[in-house]
């Protein structure tokens, strides 16, 4: 679930911050206000490499590697990947790098992990953009069925391996739309999947999946931070999601965005560039 067309040096403006006794890797480069950015399931950093150079011209752009990916640890302990405590570490890494306040955009998991931060610490969300995320799943049975799912795929990442999970992956239906991108795209994207490793994505879905998190619904009301929640036209049950919470949200707008799916950074990224820099400039 990330971006594949690098508009960086791969290795640009990288570090690592320690926090709560976990190593975070991040990418931190440009100057003005804050803009935290964070990737889905499976995905980097790197999912934003394609617009890093436009943003960080008027922004302090802070792209984060979710705990269990990319360069970030991935503890053993699935516990440690609670949703409350990735926040807790996103609300310490942006002490440990002097930010008061930071516009957030996540997608897909990454825009969960963006609901939290914004439920738990309000005064550090300036705005939220969020692309195909969800509060959670309400229906308490059906939060049951997604946690037992996860785990069964949990457990599958872990004894068949990350080459063939990815290929199951690829497969979904959610992904349909990114059957339609070049192949070296395509390529791309298949190689930063691979480059996770076994227990971090596991660990990721049994601590922090949709199933796993508390529901945010009840707090939507509470969320009065200008927000932006963007789907593809093509990704039926986002566009009611993200319709749902925009009536219920005090300052958010939903923007449905045509032809694309799931991933509308890659399958739209113009349309997307231009969303989030319109939404960025009106609140800056």
């Amino acid at each position: 679930m990330n971006g594949a067309t690098t508009g960086v040096p791969s290795g640009a403006a990288l570090t690592t911050r320690q926090v709560n006794g976990v190593s975070y890797r991040i990418r931190d480069v440009g100057r003005g206000p804050a803009l935290v950015l964070l990737h889905g399931f499976t995905g980097s950093l790197h999912t934003w490499d394609p617009f890093v150079p436009e943003w960080a011209q008027a922004w302090r752009v802070i792209a984060v590697d979710l705990l269990g990916h990319g360069g970030t640890d991935a503890p053993d302990d699935p516990e440690r990947y609670r949703m409350e405590r990735c926040v807790a570490d996103l609300v310490a890494l942006l002490d440990t790098l002097g930010v008061r306040r930071a516009h957030v955009l996540g997608y897909s998991m990454g825009g969960r992990v963006a609901l939290h931060l914004a439920a738990a610490a309000p005064e550090r969300v300036a705005a939220l953009a969020l692309e195909s995320a969800s509060p959670g799943i309400a229906d308490a049975g059906e939060r049951a069925a997604r946690v037992k799912a996860d785990e069964e795929l949990a457990d599958a990442i872990e004894r068949d391996g990350v080459a063939a999970f990815v290929r199951r992956w690829e497969r979904l239906p959610l992904f349909a739309g990114q059957r339609r991108l070049p192949e070296s795209t395509r390529a791309a994207l298949r190689e930063q999947r691979l480059s996770n490793r076994a227990l971090g994505l596991a660990n990721s879905l049994r601590g922090m999946g949709a199933g796993a998190q508390p529901p945010l619904h009840h707090r939507l009301p509470e969320l009065a931070m200008p927000s932006l929640l963007m789907a593809g036209e093509e990704d039926e049950k986002y566009v009611r999601i993200v319709r749902d919470m925009a009536a219920v949200m005090p300052k958010a707008r939903a923007v449905i965005v045509p032809g694309a799916g799931h991933t509308v950074h890659l399958e739209r990224p113009e349309s997307f560039r231009a969303l989030v820099l319109e939404f960025l400039r009106s609140h800056r």
